[in-house]
């Protein structure tokens, strides 16, 4: 087929008139690339697998079963191996060659480093949040606050948690600093697996709430000093169970020294 040809232009010159022509040849359909459906996969069970571990519905020791996790989402194992290898190096995740993947047991010594990134980052938070709160932002965290009573009177453990960490994620927002929640959800992943075997103990969540309602009434009132120490005593007091809890689950727990 002759490509199109449309004329554009004339132009005069000395030796008269001279058209000027472009072809217009039809141009090649884009390529179409297959759907990234093995890395969307792959991300997939990356989230799936890591809730499921952090929410310790998947406990530490527990064994991974690659074979059986690619068969239930109808899948290889190649994007199996990627998500599992994703999760060792975040320190969820143990391969050991001669025996087999298993869920990571909590790192005692992992722990402090672990907190005082955490407190660090949040104080920075809570202090902005604290000097810059509107009356509908607090009323946001009022409503959370009941949302935890709520989840603490039906016993809703796995409820509570999401509760709590959006109360946490509300103050990064209401500082400016959304980001800051992002980082510290990467820093306190063994926090989290070790903060829900404590939810269980009689009283604790209780204890939490009112921690959560003494930083909440420091922000509303704009002290930012108030609001750091509130925070400061909240986190210091769920290291306090640290040395009870791992009596109380000693194979969730390794430290330096321990057998492999």
């Amino acid at each position: 087929m002759e490509p199109s040809v449309k004329k554009v232009a004339t132009t005069e010159d000395e030796g008269g008139l001279v058209s000027a022509t472009v072809r217009r040849a039809a141009a090649p359909a884009a390529a179409v690339r297959p759907p990234r459906r093995a890395a969307t996969v792959a991300s997939r069970i990356y989230r799936d697998l890591r809730a499921e571990i952090v929410s310790l519905k998947r406990k530490p020791g527990d064994a991974i079963a690659e074979k059986q996790i690619a068969e239930a989402y109808g899948v290889s194992r190649t994007p199996v191996r990627e998500a599992v290898l994703k999760l060792a190096d975040e320190g969820l995740i143990e391969i050991f060659p001669q025996s087999g993947t298993f869920v990571s047991r909590i790192p005692l010594d992992a722990l402090p480093e672990a907190f005082a990134i955490r407190k660090a980052l949040e104080e920075a938070t809570v202090r902005y949040a604290a000097a810059r709160a509107s009356r509908s932002q607090i009323a946001a965290l009022r409503a959370n606050l009941e949302l935890q009573r709520e989840m603490q009177e039906t016993a809703n453990y796995e409820g509570f948690h999401q509760a709590d960490e959006a109360f946490h994620a509300l103050i990064a927002d209401i500082a400016g600093y959304p980001g800051f929640w992002t980082l510290i959800q990467q820093t306190k992943v063994q926090i989290d697996r070790y903060r829900l075997l404590t939810l269980p103990v009689r009283g604790r969540i209780a204890e939490v709430i009112a921690e959560h309602a003494a930083i909440l009434e420091a922000v509303a009132a704009n002290d930012p000093a108030a609001a750091i120490k509130a925070l400061d005593d909240h986190l210091d007091d769920l290291q306090i169970s640290i040395a009870d809890i791992r009596r109380d689950y000693p194979r969730y727990f390794t430290a330096p020294g321990d057998p492999v």
